[in-house]
């Protein structure tokens, strides 16, 4: 069990951004499966009940690393974006792909098990993205509204994350420019109820 803690402060951001840092040189060395607590407390420097004031277990350092390097990308391309359009769709779709390029990055060691960790999560991400641009007195207008608006969002935020998953498990073979300039048809005719 986790701690009350006061997130702004300094000791706990520096303690927090320390066994992040810890963790990801590990997962450049190990599989995910083999990395233990200790070994992320010990590469900090701090001992396993710090760490449990911060993380409750591997899965959580995982997910809030995976979530800030996701957010870290996608904030500067929706930076200025005050509607939903296909130009703030494509920096949406080119953020995902980026965000999967830089997975293969951050674990150059095989990872495949880390893809189920953080799909669903990364994928609720996108589709929140997606609404926050939506007018939420669209939103509110009827409940059938409400329910194209939804499942269009999520529909659109697994097939972007889907298919910039396959692009980057296949090598990319093209740039992600011209991938998501060449998916875009598809992904515009799936947006429709979003964007009225």
């Amino acid at each position: 069990m986790t701690i009350k803690k006061n997130e702004a402060d300094p000791r706990v951001v520096r303690t927090r951004r320390l066994l992040q840092d810890a963790f990801a040189s590990l997962i450049q060395e190990k599989d995910f499966e083999s990395i233990t607590v200790r070994d992320i407390a010990e590469r900090a420097t701090v001992n396993r009940a710090t760490f449990y004031a911060h993380f409750v277990d591997k899965f959580d350092i995982l997910e809030a690393r995976l979530m800030e390097s996701f957010m870290t990308i996608i904030n500067p391309r929706i930076s200025g974006h005050e509607v939903l359009n296909e130009e703030t769709i494509q920096s949406i779709f080119l953020g995902v792909c980026e965000f999967h390029k830089g997975l293969s990055t951050m674990c150059k060691r095989r990872n495949t098990s880390l893809v189920p960790v953080f799909e669903i999560q990364i994928k609720e991400k996108i589709q929140t993205t997606l609404l926050s641009f939506i007018d939420k007195d669209k939103m509110l207008a009827t409940p059938n509204a409400q329910f194209l608006i939804n499942t269009a969002s999520i529909m659109l935020s697994w097939g972007m994350f889907g298919a910039a998953y396959v692009w980057n498990n296949e090598g990319r073979l093209i740039s992600a420019e011209s991938f998501v300039k060449q998916t875009m048809p598809l992904v515009m005719n799936g947006a429709k109820d979003l964007l009225g």
